[in-house]
C-alpha cells in the first residue's frame, strides 16, 4: 500500500534539520518545544519540531491528522499501540544485556509476542473509526495489508505455538543436600497443595503473611540458569525451534510501523501539550495558509512560552488580535514598557512558526503565511569575543539578516538601537525600515519610535495600551490605533522618577 510517512505523506521526505533554528531562543520556541517533548526524549523528536515545511500539502495532510487526533478514543488507542511498542523495545534492550542464551531467547520471544498484539490491537480499534485524514487512512489500509500478509502471519502462528509448547513444559527439581536433578514431571504428587490442604483448617480470619518476598532480578542466577540449562535437555525439540525462531526472525519489527511509533508521537505529544491550555478555555485553531497571500489575521492569539508559565501560576492571560490587509505588511509596534509589546513579537513569530509544522495555533480563527525563512534580532549582551560595541553589533546582525531575507521572509526586531542617540537611532531605523518595505516582507518592528508606524502604507501602528484610569498600570492589549507617545512618556517619567507622584514625595522629604 502506498504510505511511507505520517509526517511526510507519500512524497519524498524532507532532509530533517537537527540544529535548533537560530530564532528558537528569541521567539521562546525553544522553551515550548521542550515541554512538549518532556517525557517523551526517547523518540528523539526535536529534528521533527526543529524542520519548518515550505509544502502546503504536507501541512495541511498534517493538520488532517491533528484533527482526527482530536477524537479522544482513537488517540487512546494509538497511545495504547505506542505504550505496547515501548514494551517490546524494552524487552528486546533487556535481551541484549542478558548473559544466557535460552532467558535472552525467552525476552526476545516476549518482545515478538507483544508486537504482534499490538498490530492486531490497532488494527481491530483502527476499523472502528470514520477516519477523515489521508494520512491515518493509508496507515490504516498498510496495517491490514502487513497483518494480512503471509510473512506475518506465519510470524504470529511461530510465536504462538512456540509460547504454548513452553508453557507445556513441566518438570520436577530434587534437592538434596548440595546438588540438584531435574527430571521429567511424571504425575508426581504436587505437595504444596497437599500442605495448604492441611493447614487450611486452622485459617481463622486473615492472618499474618509470613513468606518472605524474594528480590527480583532480570538476569539469572547460576543455579536457576543451570537448571534452564538441564530442562532444554528434557525437551531438545522445543527449545531447538526457539533458537531457529529467534535466528529467523531477528528482523521482524516493520520499518515502517517502526517510523509510524516514533513520528506519530509528534502529533501525541503536541495535543497533550495544548490540552492544557484548552482547560482554561484558550482557543486553539487550524489556520487558513497561504504562500502567496500576505494578507493575514489572527483572532485572540497568545504566546505559548509565557502562557504556559503564568498558568502553572494561575495568572490571567491576555490574548490579542491582529491583521494585515491590501498592502500592508509592516505591524509597528509602539508604547510603554513593559506592556506586552515584546511578548506580542514572540506570539507574531511562534504562530507563523507552528502553522508551518502543520500545527494548531493559539486563536480561534487565523489566516497566516508560510515563510520561506523566519529572522529575528532580539537585544543581546555584548560579547568580548566579537570585539564589537553594542551599536556597531546590531548593525551586522541587521545587514546580515537585510542580506539573506527574500520577499517571502518574516523578519520580527525588537527594540533596536537603544543603546544611541534617539536622532540616530530615528535615521539608523528609517534606513532598515525602508529596506524591508522595498522588499515587500513581512515584518513586526517593536520599537520607540514613533515615526516608524506612518513610514508608508505598508506600515500599520499598533500601540500596547494602559487604564485611562491609572496610566501606570498595562493592560498588555495591543491595539490597532495611531502612536501618540504618551504612553511611552509616562514610562520614561516613571523611570527617571518625574511623575507626580514621586515629585511630590520628593517635595515632602
Amino acid at each position: 500500500m502506498n504510505f511511507d510517512s505520517i509526517l511526510f505523506g507519500i512524497e519524498q521526505k524532507n532532509n530533517l534539520n537537527f540544529e535548533q533554528p537560530d530564532f528558537f531562543i528569541d521567539l521562546n520556541l525553544d522553551q515550548i518545544i521542550d515541554a512538549i517533548i518532556l517525557g517523551r526524549q526517547e523518540y528523539g523528536l526535536k529534528p521533527f519540531f526543529y524542520t519548518s515545511l515550505n509544502d502546503l500539502t504536507i501541512i495541511k495532510y498534517r493538520q488532517e491528522i491533528f484533527k482526527d487526533l482530536e477524537n479522544i478514543s482513537l488517540l487512546e488507542s494509538i497511545r495504547s499501540f505506542s505504550e505496547k511498542i515501548s514494551t517490546m523495545h524494552r524487552y528486546l534492550n533487556l535481551a541484549e544485556k542478558l548473559y544466557n542464551k535460552y532467558h535472552k531467547e525467552g525476552w526476545f520471544l516476549e518482545a515478538v509476542e507483544t508486537y504482534c498484539e499490538a498490530i492486531n490491537g490497532l488494527l481491530n480499534d483502527l476499523s472502528f473509526f470514520n477516519l477523515k485524514s489521508q494520512g491515518l487512512i493509508s496507515f490504516r489500509n498498510y496495517l491490514d495489508s502487513y497483518a494480512n500478509s503471509v510473512s506475518f502471519k506465519m510470524l504470529l502462528a511461530e510465536t504462538n505455538k512456540l509460547k504454548q509448547d513452553l508453557s507445556n513444559i513441566k518438570y520436577c527439581i530434587i534437592i538434596k543436600e548440595n546438588w540438584i536433578r531435574v527430571k521429567k514431571y511424571e504425575n508426581e504428587i504436587d505437595y504444596s497443595t497437599v500442605i495448604e490442604e492441611t493447614f487450611k483448617k486452622f485459617q481463622v480470619g486473615a492472618v499474618k503473611d509470613y513468606r518472605v518476598k524474594l528480590h527480583f532480578s532480570t538476569e539469572m542466577s547460576h543455579v536457576e540458569a543451570k537448571i534452564l540449562e538441564l530442562v532444554a535437555k528434557l525437551y531438545p525439540a522445543i527449545f531447538l525451534s526457539l533458537d531457529n525462531y529467534c535466528k529467523k526472525n531477528s528482523n521482524f519489527l516493520d520499518e515502517k510501523i517502526k517510523n509510524f511509533n516514533k513520528e506519530i508521537q509528534f502529533y501525541i505529544s503536541y495535543l497533550e501539550y495544548i490540552k492544557i491550555f484548552k482547560k482554561t478555555g484558550l482557543n486553539f485553531c487550524y489556520p487558513q495558509i497561504s504562500k502567496t497571500s500576505k494578507e493575514i489575521y489572527n483572532y485572540e492569539g497568545f504566546d505559548l512560552a509565557l502562557a504556559y508559565k503564568l498558568i502553572h501560576e494561575n495568572s490571567q492571560i491576555v490574548c490579542n488580535d491582529f491583521y494585515l490587509k491590501d498592502k500592508e505588511r509592516i505591524l509597528v509596534i509602539t508604547g510603554p514598557n513593559q506592556g506586552g509589546k515584546t511578548t506580542f513579537a514572540r506570539t507574531f513569530g511562534q504562530l507563523h512558526y507552528l502553522g508551518s509544522l502543520g500545527c494548531p495555533i493559539p486563536g480561534r480563527k487565523a489566516k497566516l503565511f508560510i515563510p520561506d525563512r523566519i529572522f529575528t534580532h532580539f537585544e543581546k549582551e555584548e560579547s568580548i569575543k566579537t570585539l564589537r560595541g553594542k551599536l556597531e553589533d546590531e548593525l551586522v546582525r541587521i545587514y546580515d539578516i537585510l542580506g539573506k531575507a527574500t520577499q517571502n521572509s518574516i523578519v520580527i526586531l525588537n527594540e533596536i538601537f537603544t543603546s544611541t542617540t534617539l536622532k540616530d537611532a530615528i535615521f539608523l531605523s528609517k534606513k532598515i525600515m525602508e529596506r524591508i518595505i522595498q522588499l515587500d516582507l513581512l515584518c513586526v518592528c517593536v520599537t520607540f519610535i514613533d515615526e516608524l508606524a506612518f513610514l508608508s502604507e505598508k506600515t500599520v501602528s499598533m500601540v500596547s495600551t494602559v487604564f485611562p484610569e491609572n496610566p501606570t498600570l498595562r493592560t498588555y492589549k495591543i491595539l490597532r490605533k495611531p502612536a501618540d507617545g504618551l504612553a511611552y512618556a509616562i514610562s520614561i517619567a516613571e523611570k527617571y522618577r518625574l511623575t507626580y507622584e514621586f515629585i511630590r514625595e520628593r517635595i515632602k522629604s
